[in-house]
């Protein structure tokens, strides 16, 4: 039905945990940013972008919030309910939905639900970069600050050099086939896709990101990431 007769990008968004560190009586995917959920956000810059075929919104099961939280999907997004126990449990359980409307060399972009801060710029830029790529990757920030490894008591047990360290970041794309097989095998939880695709000895790609591009995770993030939007719009 979406495809071209050309590799076609489809993107993911988990959305079946319960943000627990933010703290918050609704999940952080439904805490609203400048008027709209942090969700919207994300599904809007997807909807937006002629780069991407379809977007896929995993919930849980048992989500009490989709229906009453006011988000508007266009023609090009499905909502799946068949979120995991984990986030990694989550976007291969969308990656298998999605297998009805792509093809195995077809692209994946797998995005945060709470990073309401991507935008075209950021999206294109990851898509121009790495659509040749061999692999795939994922947007990043070069790490700033001096790291400091602690000790059981939080004292410092050393300092980590930081010149080759890079924060991760979401979209996260790699090839539909190749993630499925990387998930799949994986031998434990994997913290995000690229270190599931690591584990198949392949290197992925880093996209420069943007500090706009912040997680949200605890609650002051959300005046940090509105204050970035103000500034970079």
């Amino acid at each position: 039905m979406l495809k071209c007769g050309m590799t076609n990008f489809h993107a993911i968004i988990p959305a079946a945990g319960n943000g627990a560190r933010m703290g918050a009586e609704i999940p952080k995917q439904y805490l609203k940013l400048n008027g709209l959920p942090l969700i919207q956000h994300s599904i809007q810059t997807f909807e937006q972008s002629a780069n991407i075929h379809s977007v896929h919104v995993v919930l849980s099961e048992d989500d009490a919030h989709w229906h009453d939280a006011g988000i508007v999907c266009g023609e090009k997004t499905y909502v799946h309910t068949c979120g995991g126990a984990t986030r990694a449990a989550t976007v291969l359980n969308g990656l298998l939905a999605l297998q009805s409307v792509a093809e195995p060399e077809d692209w994946v972009l797998v995005h945060d639900a709470a990073r309401p801060g991507l935008n075209q710029f950021l999206l294109n830029t990851l898509i121009a970069q790495l659509r040749d790529d061999a692999v795939g990757g994922l947007l990043a920030m070069p790490l700033a600050d001096t790291l400091k490894q602690a000790d059981a008591k939080r004292h410092v047990k050393k300092t980590i050099p930081r010149e080759q360290l890079w924060q991760a970041q979401t979209p996260q794309m790699f090839r539909l086939g190749v993630l499925i097989e990387a998930l799949t095998q994986f031998d434990g939880q994997p913290t995000d896709e690229a270190q599931a695709i690591e584990a198949l000895g392949l290197q992925p790609t880093l996209v420069a990101g943007a500090l706009r591009n912040l997680k949200i995770t605890y609650p002051q993030d959300l005046a940090v990431v509105g204050a970035l939007l103000h500034l970079t719009e």
